[in-house]
């Protein structure tokens, strides 16, 4: 097996069987402010389907009717994953999940004395009964069924072995290790699943509250578990489930073990991060914005005179690419490439005057962003750029039913396709060679997302260009606070960053978007059908 940058893994794991369960539609939905819709849903369960997931727990039938419907919705796009709904102990919860058509149901017992005692008020001896009744009824109903073991990390090894025991004799599938609350070390997780894996076929479910998600999957992979359970971007209830897309390729690249398709996982992130409204940290693994990021001059340097520099494996290894970040520990090597990036030719003088230049701007605080490169490039260098869109008036409504806004902008017609010029603008452009005054309006669930809409319209073939990140912070306080927008727009393989200040934050959006969009399009190919004599 060679690894992503050309290696061999130098440890390899005694199971290399290993296929994923995804709980993001159930465990991940149930982190403080998370409620996906059923359409939400359906984008994640795609997605998932994309990159390979072998079980996608869609969510918990027994919630209410709207879960149901939301479930239902996953099952009928007939996905090859088998779909399964979370169930407790009871029935009727069996009933409900067949209601919706589910492949199976991920039975939750209580295994822990704390759980059997205290939260359900019953006893070891009917716990193992009444889960024996369950399976069977399940099983009987044509489901697949995975038993979990709830807090199973603070349950007595010889009751939880036994319940796995009653559980696989009764038809279940599988028994699940639950580390409900992140309680678990890797030396007694490996201890557990040693012992389940000895009786049938187990799985592992693992928190990060003690951030040794990863360490115990790989823990339990390694002592016999062949199924993990995980959510996307390890979003869940307090410090989240394990990170499906670190555990995929902690396997791929440490051990040569290949699970999901790995290229598809920064769009399964990002898809989850939309609609979750649950952004990655910056400096997490694989999906945070920071994971290919680099500052630092030696770093930067480094890395452009060798990828595996500085990078345990490629970017486009997870379908990502490497950034060069600039900032006030930026070297001459990565402004260079910075620039270069944008097609800007600078001599090693101006070069030098244009990294003093960055510095200073990032040494007052201030993220440098691609368009203040630039800014800074055209001033040191004297030579002025040819706008392909300028915005010369933005107007928004917040207050109605239904937000709107209207933009006037000035567009340069060979950013534009013929279909999407009047008559009367082509004569205009020919004739004066210049731009062309362009108005539209658009409706969103804001103003901000109206006038965004609205600017769309108005570039009309330009919207291959699409907003990729969105971020608002205020810089001054009072009824007058001045904000900063900052978006990141992109155009194919090429991206770039914008901010704009300003006390409304409609015009600050539509105007970094404006200027985003105008770098993006600067080195656009004529798209204005030439004239024939």
């Amino acid at each position: 097996m060679t690894d992503l940058f050309g290696g061999s893994p130098e440890h390899t794991l005694s199971n290399a069987d290993v296929s994923f369960l995804d709980t993001t539609l159930r465990d991940g939905e149930q982190a403080p402010g998370v409620s996906l819709t059923p359409e939400e849903k359906v984008e994640i369960a795609a997605a998932l389907e994309r990159s390979g997931v072998d079980v996608v727990e869609a969510g918990s039938a027994c919630t209410g009717e709207g879960e149901r419907a939301a479930i239902s919705r996953v099952t009928d796009l007939g996905l090859d994953a088998t779909v399964t709904s979370f169930a407790r102990g009871l029935q009727g919860d069996i009933d409900s999940a067949l209601g919706c058509d589910v492949d199976g149901v991920n039975l939750v017992v209580p295994s822990s004395d704390r759980h059997v005692e205290r939260k359900v008020g019953s006893t070891r001896a009917e716990v193992l009964d009444s889960t024996v009744e369950l399976v069977e009824y399940a099983k009987e109903h044509g489901l697949w069924v995975e038993v979990i073991g709830e807090d199973g990390s603070r349950a007595d090894l010889d009751y939880l072995e036994e319940l796995a025991e009653v559980s696989l004799d009764a038809g279940a599938d599988r028994f699940c290790f639950a580390d409900t609350v992140g309680h678990a070390g890797p030396e007694e997780t490996a201890e557990a699943v040693e012992r389940l894996a000895a009786v049938g076929p187990v799985s592992a479910h693992t928190h990060d509250d003690l951030g040794l998600g990863v360490t115990n999957a790989l823990a339990a992979v390694e002592a016999g578990a062949d199924l993990v359970h995980a959510t996307v971007n390890g979003v869940g209830e307090r410090a989240g489930n394990v990170a499906l897309e670190e555990v995929v390729m902690a396997l791929s690249h440490v051990y040569g073990v290949e699970t999901l398709d790995t290229e598809t996982l920064y769009d399964l992130g990002s898809v989850v991060a939309r609609t979750t409204g649950m952004r990655p940290a910056p400096n997490k693994a694989v999906t945070g914005a920071n994971a290919f990021a680099h500052e630092s001059g030696i770093h930067t340097d480094g890395t452009l005179k060798d990828d595996r520099m500085y990078e345990p494996y490629p970017p486009e290894a997870v379908g990502r690419e490497r950034r060069l970040v600039l900032g006030k520990h930026a070297g001459r090597a990565g402004v260079r490439a910075a620039l270069a990036e944008h097609d800007v030719d600078v001599t090693e003088e101006e070069l030098g005057v244009v990294v003093g230049r960055v510095k200073d701007l990032a040494e007052r605080g201030r993220r440098v962003t691609d368009a203040d490169l630039l800014a800074v490039a055209e001033d040191v260098t004297g030579r002025e750029r040819d706008r392909r869109v300028e915005l010369v008036e933005v107007t928004a409504t917040a207050g109605s039913a239904t937000p709107t806004a209207s933009v006037r902008l000035d567009v340069d017609p060979s950013v534009l396709g013929p279909e999407d010029l009047s008559d009367a603008e082509v004569a205009e452009a020919e004739e004066s060679g210049g731009t062309v005054e362009r108005v539209a309006s658009g409706t969103g669930s804001g103003p901000v997302d109206a006038a965004v809409s609205a600017v769309r319209k108005a570039v009309g073939g330009a919207t291959d260009v699409h907003l990729t990140a969105y971020h608002v912070d205020a810089i001054t306080g009072g009824t007058d606070a001045l904000v900063t927008v900052e978006v990141t727009m992109a155009r194919d393989d090429d991206e770039v960053t914008v901010a704009h200040s300003d006390a409304d934050i409609t015009r600050a959006s539509v105007e970094a978007m404006v200027d985003a969009l105008d770098r993006l399009l600067a080195d656009a190919q004529p798209r204005l059908a030439p004239t024939t004599d």
